[in-house]
């Protein structure tokens, strides 16, 4: 059965998408207090962001710092704020798992202060009471904040600081320089990850996530998640094609692809991306803290562990083109530099 893919836009309306959005904050913007129906990665593209978390039976904010080139892993049902500090914009992009959403394939954001806050909804006569206020008090503490989603704050507003002595590990770099990443090709470009090995809560998000950083010309070899987790490929700079093949033998997916788009590739499919002259960044997660990346090239793959006889038979072929194709899988090819 034919599948067509696409790739489209990540949304750049705050708090919307397709399993996907972007959060842009101009200077002194503050995105009020909330908490999503959706368990996400948020990858800082551009700026410095402060954000304050607050888990479920929690009495405790944790703030942390942020900036380009971060992760950071929000689950379901944590209530989060996010206030640019700086002289620059800030934008981060979200993707999640949306599948037991209530509406799947987007996120719903659940606000706990402004006209959309759930203090306005239950109106200030059960706010007077749960609370002991009295009306003018809880009137105010419900309707006050005129703002929806982000208001602008006031020049020299003071916010939190990072908190000191943090227990679990919040946030990572995932763009990080060349000889500090996971996985290097000189010529070639570098493989970041971040699983539950890194983030011990993702265990309970079912979510990782990947960098990949392909320099002009450089391809991502071919792969397949084995373990059956689906890939949302963001393109976080750059452009290049990306091809996708499923089980009928054809292309699912042949495009030109760019920055700002956003791909999901199904379970199974193999993927691989090209860049183009000027190189490509991708942020990528897949639905799993403990990826199973198969890889269709070099001493890894399949290829290679195939005894000659079957390798011979099944893409019927002769032994001398066999030894010519496995001298061609004795190293690592997960990125393959552009060859002269």
């Amino acid at each position: 059965m034919e599948m067509k893919l696409v790739a489209e836009a990540a949304d750049e309306t705050a708090y919307e998408g397709d399993g996907a959005g972007k959060l842009l904050l101009h200077p002194l913007g503050f995105a009020l207090p909330h908490y999503a129906d959706s368990s996400k990665f948020g990858y800082v593209l551009q700026g410095v962001c402060t954000v304050g978390l607050v888990a479920p039976n929690s009495t405790e904010e944790t703030v942390v710092v942020i900036k380009k080139g971060d992760v950071i892993p929000l689950p379901s049902g944590v209530v989060s704020w996010w206030f640019n500090g700086g002289e620059t914009d800030m934008t981060i992009v979200f993707i999640g798992e949306t599948t037991k959403a209530q509406m799947p394939g987007q996120f719903t954001y659940f606000f706990m202060a402004g006209v959309l806050g759930i203090l306005r909804g239950f109106q200030s006569d059960v706010v007077a009471k749960v609370f002991g206020l009295n009306n003018k008090e809880a009137e105010d503490i419900a309707t006050s904040q005129p703002g929806a989603l982000i208001v602008k704050l006031r020049n020299g507003i003071a916010f939190p600081n990072a908190s000191e002595h943090v227990k679990e590990k919040l946030y990572g770099a995932i763009d990080t320089p060349e000889p500090e990443a996971d996985v290097v090709v000189k010529g070639g470009g570098i493989i970041n990850s971040l699983t539950e090995k890194d983030f011990p809560m993702l265990v309970g998000m079912g979510l990782s996530a990947r960098f990949v950083r392909l320099k002009g010309k450089a391809i991502l070899a071919p792969s397949y998640v084995a373990d059956g987790s689906v890939q949302a490929i963001y393109v976080a700079k750059g452009s290049g094609r990306i091809r996708v093949v499923g089980g009928d033998g054809t292309p699912s997916f042949d495009d030109e692809v760019g920055e700002g788009e956003l791909m999901v590739v199904p379970q199974f499919f193999a993927v691989t991306v090209i860049a183009d002259e000027c190189g490509m960044e991708l942020f990528s997660i897949t639905n799993t803290s403990k990826p199973v990346f198969e890889q269709l090239a070099g001493k890894v793959s399949v290829w290679k562990a195939l005894s000659p006889e079957v390798l011979q038979s099944a893409l019927n072929i002769s032994p001398q083109l066999d030894q010519i194709f496995r001298s061609k899988n004795t190293e690592s090819l997960m990125i393959i530099p552009p060859r002269s």
